[in-house]
Formats: C-alpha cells, sequence, structure tokens
C-alpha cells in the first residue's frame, strides 16, 4: 500500500497549525461550557444583556457546537501502541499528503509500555520503531541505529524511516469506507510489528503482521550489521540489527519494480523477496504482493505490538498448538519454544531467537 508523503518542512507547519488548533478548541470549548451551564457573568455584560430569548438561541447554538467539537474525539479510531521488546523503542509517525496531522510524530515507549493515540479518521500514513537510539533529544543530537527519521529528536516532524525498517500502513476510511492496513518489508525490515484491528465491521479485520526476527537469519548480502556499539552493551559492534531489500541493497530496477519493471507482470517476485514472504507471509515483501497483504476493516480501532510475544500473536493469527512446544508462525516456518530461547526454520535458514516476554 502507497502513501503520498509529505515533506519535512510540509509535515512541520502541519504540527504547528495542529497546536494552535488544539489550543483554540480547547478554549472555545471551555468557553462555552461557562455560557451554557453556569450563571456566572462572564465573560461580561453582552451576553446577559441580550432578551431571555436570543439567550436561549445562542446556548442551543453553542451546545450544537460544542457536540460538533466533541465529536472530533469522539469519532477518532484509537490505535493504542505496544512495546513488548525487550528494549525502548522510539516510535515514528509520518501522515500521507493531504492527510490530517496527529497529536505527535514521535516519542520514546520503553519496554512493556503502552501509549493510545487517536487518529482522525480520514487519516492516512505509516509507524514504525526506531531501536537502539542515543543521544541528547532536547540539542537535536539524537541518532538511532535503525529507523531513524534523521530529525535528531524524539518527534520526526514529517520524516520518513531512512530504511531499512518495518512499516505499519494504514489509510483509514479509504473506499467503501473501508480502512485498509498492512505491515510492510518493501523498505526493509528491522523488527517485529503485529496490527490487531479491535471492534471493526466489515472487511475481513484479520491480523497481520511479522511475527519473527529475521535480522540473524537475513542473507548475509542484505544484512545491516551495527557499524558501532550501542553503549550499555544492548548491542555490539558488528551484530545484525535490520535487513535490507533487495532494492535498497542493490538498487537495480527489477528488485525496485522501476523503469522497465513498473508492472506486476513486469516484476514478479524475486528470490530476496520470497525469503521475506517464506518468513512472514501476511506482510508486504516487494511492491506488488497487494493481493495476500492489504487487509480491510471499517471503524475499528487498532492495536499495535512491537516484538510481540509468539503464542500470543498465533491465537490472534487464529493459529492454534498443534503439539507441544511446537508453534506453526507461518506456512513452512515453525517456532520451537525452549526456556532459553526459540529456533526458528525457514525452509531458507535457521536461527535461534529469544521468545518475547
Amino acid at each position: 500500500m502507497e502513501n503520498n508523503l509529505p515533506s519535512k518542512k510540509n509535515g512541520i507547519q502541519r504540527n504547528k497549525k495542529q497546536t494552535i488548533l488544539n489550543w483554540k478548541t480547547s478554549f472555545i470549548t471551555e468557553f462555552f461550557l461557562i455560557i451554557l451551564f453556569t450563571n456566572s457573568p462572564f465573560p461580561g455584560k453582552a451576553f446577559h444583556s441580550l432578551t431571555p430569548l436570543f439567550q436561549s438561541m445562542a446556548r442551543i447554538f453553542f451546545f450544537f457546537l460544542f457536540l460538533s467539537l466533541s465529536s472530533q474525539t469522539a469519532l477518532a479510531a484509537k490505535f493504542r501502541l505496544v512495546n513488548k521488546c525487550k528494549h525502548t523503542v522510539w516510535p515514528g509517525l509520518l501522515s500521507g499528503a493531504n492527510s490530517p496531522p496527529l497529536p505527535t510524530t514521535g516519542f520514546s515507549l520503553s519496554s512493556g509500555k503502552s501509549r493510545t493515540l487517536h487518529f482522525p479518521r480520514s487519516w492516512s500514513g505509516r509507524l514504525w520503531a526506531r531501536t537502539l537510539c542515543s543521544g541528547n533529544p532536547s540539542a537535536g543530537k539524537m541518532t538511532c541505529l535503525t529507523g531513524d527519521c534523521a530529525s535528531g529528536k524524539l518527534e520526526c516532524g514529517g520524516a520518513g524511516a531512512i530504511p531499512p525498517a518495518t512499516l505499519a500502513e494504514f489509510t483509514l476510511n479509504g473506499a467503501n469506507g473501508l480502512d485498509f492496513y498492512d505491515v510492510s518489508l518493501v523498505d526493509g525490515y528491522n523488527l517485529p510489528i503485529l496490527i490487531v484491528p479491535l471492534g471493526g465491521r466489515g472487511g475481513d479485520c484479520s491480523p497481520t503482521g511479522c511475527l519473527v526476527d529475521i535480522n540473524r537469519a537475513c542473507p548475509r548480502e542484505l544484512s545491516v550489521a551495527a557499524a558501532r556499539g550501542n553503549g550499555r552493551g544492548k548491542v555490539g559492534k558488528g551484530t545484525a540489527v535490520a535487513c535490507k531489500s533487495a532494492c535498497e541493497a542493490f538498487g537495480d530496477p527489477r528488485y525496485c519494480c522501476s523503469e522497465g519493471y513498473n508492472t506486476p507482470d513486469t516484476c514478479p517476485p524475486s528470490v530476496y523477496s520470497l525469503f521475506f514472504k517464506e518468513a512472514c507471509p501476511r506482510a508486504y515483501s516487494y511492491a506488488y504482493d497487494d493481493k495476500t497483504s492489504t487487509f480491510t476493516c471499517a471503524s475499528a480501532d487498532y492495536i499495535i505490538v512491537f516484538c510481540p510475544p509468539p503464542y500470543t500473536s498465533l491465537k490472534l493469527l487464529g493459529k492454534r498448538r498443534v503439539m507441544a512446544g511446537e508453534l506453526p508462525l507461518v506456512n513452512k516456518t515453525m517456532m520451537y519454544l525452549h526456556s532459553r530461547g526459540s529456533k526458528v526454520s525457514t525452509g531458507l535458514a535457521t536461527s535461534h531467537l529469544t521468545a518475547g516476554r
């Protein structure tokens, strides 16, 4: 699923306008509540000098205006971002062109914590997790080893993720009133993400995501290793921290589905996109992977989980436990749970993982 993404400058301007709009809305709401439900002389003699008829008409007008302002929040979609990783992540958020701005474009989310945001029902855009960040965001010197938006701050301010990064993409209230959502590996991968719709109707309203740690199984030519250690012993130099897409790694039009390869017929899946698809069948593996990777729902709220626990993810995706200690994550991908970790075999590569808790 593609979004026409805004420039950094335009994103910052929209965030300033939204801050002013939120302040005005809050002030107007409080102002009218005082008029409606009190006999206070505030805001002065002007209102109370009106005849009783005009006072009643004004109160009715202000009441419906208040309801209109309140409905903007009531009709918003709730997005709950949950961090099940063993380390802090820094979610980044980017709105599409002509999409209403969000209350934030980035923040810190500690391990085990969650945060709920209200998204306009007409919003489209993407979100992701920045990882292994360091530096002082107050001084504009924050940098992240993966998913960095190069803002130097907690807020991305209209900038997108620098690949590779796993993306959760949304178009709310699109065609036929449906929400369209997907998890995309088109720009590469940095950590597992799960999307779970709640309370929706219409469409299939199915959870989707990429549930396995691809980094340790990533082909060498796509693997991104930490060029430096990330303080506090969290990751050492040379540790695999992300997995590039073939397009990002090689810049070949055949992998990027560009130039003379810009149609589904001329850009079939490559051996590299098949690697991603094998590990994460519900996620976008390359540009024309729509049929098995885009999901729909209507009027839903959403939970986005970073590093989802394997067994919880399986239950949400409708899988069942077939035998003790063995969980079928995806086609031809099995996770064997052990006390110290998990072993994942995709048929293409094998790696040892630690199950999220």
